[in-house]
């Protein structure tokens, strides 16, 4: 069982910056992928961004250029740096890791950007 607590969610003007973090309980060198989702109440979860073990990365196109995700082996962490957020961007952000055997979610964290 792998658990993830993100933080760093919080309200931020249009144009501004958050950085989110996804703390796992285990080393994700033994997870495959990790990354960021976020969802807004009555439409599907979407994919933000990910990174694998070896440090690609995957960006929607909606945050490509604005977000970086990044990670940290030796803290177990994952960051997104969220930067000249917008209003759309306001969402309750999830963290995901998937190892070889299951997938894994956050709780969540909430992201308001005000125009």
């Amino acid at each position: 069982q792998v658990q993830l607590v993100e933080s760093g969610g919080g309200l931020v003007q249009s144009g501004g910056s958050l950085t989110l973090s996804c703390a796992a309980s285990i080393s994700i060198f033994d997870i495959n992928t990790m990354g960021w989702f976020r969802q807004v109440p009555g439409r599907q979860r979407e994919l933000v961004a990910i990174i694998s073990r070896s440090g690609s990365t995957n960006y929607a196109d909606s945050v490509k250029g604005r977000f970086t995700i990044s990670r940290d082996n030796a803290k177990n962490r994952v960051d997104l740096q969220m930067n000249i957020l917008k209003p759309e961007d306001t969402a309750v952000y999830h963290c995901n890791a998937e190892t070889n055997r299951a997938e894994y979610w956050g709780k969540g964290t909430q992201v308001t950007v005000s125009s």
